[in-house]
């Protein structure tokens, strides 16, 4: 990403969010608009590849709060023209370089010595440079990060899988070793000297740096241009992984694997791969954070004289837990260590929810078995406090 890139580009109109959207807000967005536009759903649509490549952009930037912060400092300072050319010490006038002050800044005392290389330091993590001086553009450059999505089970989710994960990125050309010249001999762009950015001026005495046009930001031109990258060093590369997901994922985590993502060039460090995870529903259990839930249905007398009760586990042994006598319908009790896996390793309980299940045909004994209890119990009424508080309301 540019600096003008980054100073530029609205991120939070590609997510369609406000600016003082918060985390969740702009993870819903962009979740949202990455299932719309992903290329798995739009294969063949370069529009749409386009579009998911400025969500995931975006994304990177806000989804982080670091990066965020960084991206409203940079836009406040000089996205609204906040910094101004003023005069020299001797009554002229002087000039800014973004490319200096992200780069590392003046190295003399003159007029903008006294930013040193602090602004650099700032947005040093996004542009993968600190401030080292512009000289580090010529450096090996880091791949691009990758999203991919993947559905577990319940059953998955809670205990872990592998998974294969077939991806689709952008990969050194493996017919000119990356080099964009079938020869493998490119030379260097003489029109950005190799940097792979050229200065323009933007008014007022600012210069701003975009992508060389003639080398695409490569710094270097294939005099003899491969066939199957067209010149580009960079080829469309399909690779099978087993991606492990760990126990105790919840639906919507996003998961980062260091250095899976686009390999790098020039020897520079590979991206990350980014796995956002969903998670199917169980006919039995749920889920509440590192808690399963199950509700069971007990008969009336299990409820009313108490009794020992048998619960199903997640891929384990049966439970019995103790019924105490009176216990009403929805009462939680609690199994512990039966729950999904944390991150320390332990477990999660299991929350049983009672249920007292009423049949709808009664006949022979237990039917007079009922009959003589609303005798025994004649007189009582459970609703006689709910009238007296009614009354009193």
């Amino acid at each position: 990403m540019s600096t003008k890139d980054f100073i530029e580009k609205d991120f939070y109109k590609v997510l369609g969010v406000p600016k003082d959207a918060t985390e969740a807000e702009i993870k819903k967005a962009y979740r949202k608009l990455a299932r719309e536009y992903h290329p798995d759903a739009n294969k063949g649509n370069a529009k749409a590849e386009e579009r998911f490549k400025e969500i995931s952009e975006a994304n990177d930037v806000l989804g982080d709060p670091k990066k965020r912060k960084e991206y409203d400092d940079a836009r406040a300072l000089f996205g609204g023209g906040g910094f101004r050319p003023g005069p020299g010490a001797g009554g002229g006038s002087f000039n800014f370089d973004l490319g200096d002050l992200f780069g590392g800044g003046a190295q003399g005392g003159g007029a903008s010595g006294g930013f040193g290389g602090g602004i650099g330091d700032v947005f040093g993590g996004l542009f993968n440079r600190g401030g080292a001086g512009a000289g580090t553009r010529t450096q090996p450059r880091r791949g691009q990060d990758i999203e991919s999505e993947v559905t577990l089970s319940f059953t998955e989710a809670i205990e872990g899988a592998t998974v294969p994960l077939r991806m689709s990125s952008q990969a050194p050309c493996k017919a000119c070793s990356g080099t964009g010249d079938k020869n493998g001999t490119p030379r260097v762009c003489p029109t950005c000297v190799g940097t792979g950015q050229v200065a323009r001026g933007s008014g007022g005495g600012f210069s701003l740096t975009d992508p060389c046009p003639d080398c695409k930001g490569r710094g270097l031109i294939a005099e003899n241009p491969c066939e199957v990258c067209a010149g580009s060093g960079r080829a469309k590369s399909s690779r099978t992984m087993q991606v492990r997901i760990p126990a105790g994922v919840s639906d919507g985590q996003r998961i980062r694997l260091r250095g899976k993502g686009t390999p790098g060039e020039r020897g520079g460090p590979a991206g990350d791969l980014y796995v956002v995870v969903h998670v199917g529903d169980h006919p039995v259990f749920g889920r509440k954070g590192d808690n399963l839930t199950v509700t069971v249905p007990v008969t009336f007398d299990e409820a009313a004289l108490g009794g020992e009760v048998r619960v199903p586990t997640l891929g384990g042994p049966p439970v019995t837990l103790k019924l105490p006598p009176g216990t009403p319908n929805g009462r939680t009790m609690r199994a512990r260590g039966k729950g999904a896996v944390r991150k320390d390793g332990t477990r999660g309980d299991l929350l049983v929810t009672v249920e007292v299940s009423v049949p709808k045909d009664v006949s022979g004994k237990a039917r007079d078995a009922l009959e003589a209890y609303r005798e025994a119990r004649a007189g009582e009424d459970p609703r006689a406090e709910l009238f007296e508080a009614a009354k009193g309301a």
